[in-house]
């Protein structure tokens, strides 16, 4: 790595990154460039350590930066249990491990973006910008905005039962753990049942980014709650692929999807 510039984002208030890195000279790297934008940077070694920030009220972060290999606690550990707490700061998990299944498992335990080591300075530090913009813009609308109505606290489908109020899903008699941005996707599709909804149109009304945004997760999570709802994930009856156009919500199930969600997730995602 080598040393950028500073940039006019030091004379505005200070974000404050949290980089969970065990690999001392990594770590060193990262945050020498992070400092050198201005940002102001906490860097620790280890996954409990990262854990204890993260839950001290008297510390706050606007970006959390996570290697995934960590001592005492794994980066997906350490990310499952944030979005646990509700706590939607935004991740960006950066790690060797290069497997698509690993990516998957990254989002699926709420990471908002996955980098491969090794990587590209320019191109972190315009992840690192874009995440902190992002986030920055989310928080805003969630002041100005009220919450959306709930057509009702309890609602039923398939096997599965869901109390928007107490944030328990319980699918065939099993209780079931759905982080905070999960319950909201979910919401959204029931709310909407039987249209078919554009991936820009999650971003924008879920994610409240913009819908341009080329990214994978809404992807990520609705093969999440496949994963959770429907009795064969990769024959979808409830949340159903429509090749080209979207999402669709059946309720009631449909026992032939219109696209099988094995060939459409992609076909529906940017390269």
């Amino acid at each position: 790595m080598t040393k950028l510039p500073m940039t006019n984002q030091a004379m505005t208030k200070r974000k404050h990154i949290l980089v969970v890195e065990d690999e001392v000279h990594l770590a060193t790297g990262i945050k020498y460039n992070l400092d050198a934008e201005g940002y102001q940077v906490t860097c620790v070694g280890d996954g409990p350590s990262a854990q204890r920030l993260l839950e001290d009220p008297s510390q706050k972060f606007d970006l959390v930066i996570l290697d995934i290999m960590l001592p005492g606690m794994s980066g997906y550990a350490v990310c499952e249990a944030l979005r646990v707490r509700q706590n939607d700061i935004p991740v960006l998990i950066l790690s060797a491990r290069t497997l698509p299944e690993d990516r998957i498992r990254g989002f699926d335990v709420g990471a908002d973006q996955y980098m491969t080591k090794p990587f590209d300075l320019d191109e972190f530090l315009t992840r690192v910008r874009t995440l902190l913009n992002l986030y920055a813009l989310r928080t805003e609308r969630r002041v100005e905005s009220a919450p959306p109505e709930v057509p009702s606290s309890v609602y039923r489908f398939g096997n599965a039962v869901v109390n928007f109020n107490t944030f328990e899903v319980q699918v065939g008699g099993q209780s079931v753990r759905l982080t905070h941005l999960e319950m909201k996707l979910l919401r959204y599709f029931i709310e909407n049942a039987g249209r078919v909804i554009s991936r820009k149109e999650l971003l924008e009304r879920v994610w409240e980014l913009p819908g341009y945004l080329s990214t994978r997760a809404p992807d990520q999570f609705i093969r999440r709650l496949r994963k959770i709802f429907e009795p064969a994930p990769g024959q979808p009856r409830y949340f159903l692929t429509i090749r080209d156009a979207g999402y669709r919500f059946v309720p009631t199930g449909q026992t032939a999807p219109e696209e099988p969600s094995s060939q459409t997730d992609s076909a529906t995602s940017p390269s």
